[in-house]
């Protein structure tokens, strides 16, 4: 099994990796629509509930598409232009928008970065300090971009959408031929994805696969899948992120709005406190909730002094403050050494040995009780 991988440490002062809280990302990407003012609009909704990061993605027209490519008609109700060219082009946000979108995200205790479509937009990313690199599940399988990732020496994270195992495993060995500060993001890249295809358990697979941190890219409608994935202990959570579900674009049916990545971000919180705890033990919580709920063995009815205690003189009852049910065996058989009363608390100072049959009472120490 690969030895665990060391933490990522950004710049920004997060911490990606074994032990460390989720790295929530709200994966802006273009449900800006193209508009700096709901780019800036989402960023603060992200910060306010509760993200880690935001993350764009950056797309160079001429360097990504083909020419019959760009010059394809594209119509429907998610177009933005006439042909897909002028669609792609309609979604773009500047360099210059991207870097007042990153001193922003920073100011409000964010991580700022995007996914590289292609080399140029790489290029423009790194000219404008991004701490952190993305490469989409579509680009998993492009060779020069990986290297030229690996390249920068920054931090990756890698989505896995749409790849077997033998296309994950050449492009992990890729990246590493420059460094080990990969994450690995389980991911369907349906949208959305139905549950029963979201295959949680292929986190640990690929960690163990790996040795590197894993996350997960969540593109199903509601938050169950990602919430569970924390139990696999996740070191990246990636939701895409909206304004409105209802506009026009794909991706929109797959985000979440800011409430639900607020209810979600509070939910993963929650269930990553919930699993800290990996050994059994009693809670100071639930010693006075056993003091309360549990029984004490009392006597069953009035007994004189010099009466050997037989299983009918005994019954439980609340409170559980005096000996445990689990002694009544230990407590049949011996003598009183008092008179006691119906629904007295049986108490070893009640009790003696009955010499006839060489007993002793010192296995009292070694008993439960309160």
């Amino acid at each position: 099994m690969p030895t665990a991988a060391p933490l990522i440490r950004l710049r920004s002062g997060h911490l990606i990796g074994s032990g460390c809280p989720a790295f929530l990302v709200a994966e802006i990407g273009n449900n800006h629509q193209g508009s700096l003012e709901t780019a800036r609009e989402m960023v603060r909704a992200a910060a306010v509930s509760g993200a880690s990061a935001v993350k764009f993605q950056k797309r160079d027209m001429a360097a990504l598409f083909t020419k019959t490519g760009l010059d394809a008609p594209y119509g429907g109700k998610n177009s933005f232009g006439p042909t897909y060219g002028r669609h792609r082009a309609a979604l773009e946000l500047s360099g210059e928008a991207l870097a007042e979108l990153k001193a922003l995200a920073e100011s409000l205790g964010l991580t700022f970065f995007a996914s590289a479509w292609d080399a140029p937009s790489l290029a423009l990313l790194l000219d404008l300090g991004v701490e952190l690199l993305k490469i989409p599940s579509a680009d998993l399988v492009n060779l020069p971009l990986l290297r030229q990732a690996g390249e920068t020496g920054l931090p990756v994270i890698l989505s896995t959408g749409m790849s077997g195992l033998p296309e994950v495993d050449a492009a992990v060995a890729e990246l590493r031929r420059y460094h080990d500060r990969i994450v690995i993001l389980h991911c369907n890249s349906s949208y959305p994805c139905p549950d029963e295809q979201v295959g949680l358990p292929l986190i640990d697979a690929l960690r163990r696969r790996y040795g590197l941190p894993v996350g997960y890219s969540g593109h199903e409608r509601g938050l169950g899948p990602t919430v569970a994935a924390t139990a696999f202990a996740p070191a990246v959570i990636e939701r895409h992120f909206t304004l409105d579900k209802t506009l026009p674009g794909t991706d929109h049916q797959a985000s979440l709005s800011p409430t639900e990545f607020a209810t979600m971000a509070a939910m993963v919180r929650e269930a990553e406190a919930a699993l800290r705890v990996t050994r059994k033990r009693v809670f100071p919580g639930e010693v006075s909730a056993a003091a309360k709920l549990r029984k004490s063995v009392v006597f069953s009815r009035d007994l004189p002094a010099g009466h050997v205690v037989s299983p009918e003189d005994l019954t439980v009852k609340c409170p559980g403050t005096g000996l445990s049910p689990l002694l009544l065996d230990a407590i049949a058989g011996c003598l009183l050494t008092c008179p006691v009363r119906q629904d007295d608390m049986v108490s070893w100072d009640m009790l003696a040995a009955r010499e006839s049959a060489g007993e002793s009472l010192s296995f009292k120490a070694a008993q439960p009780g309160f």
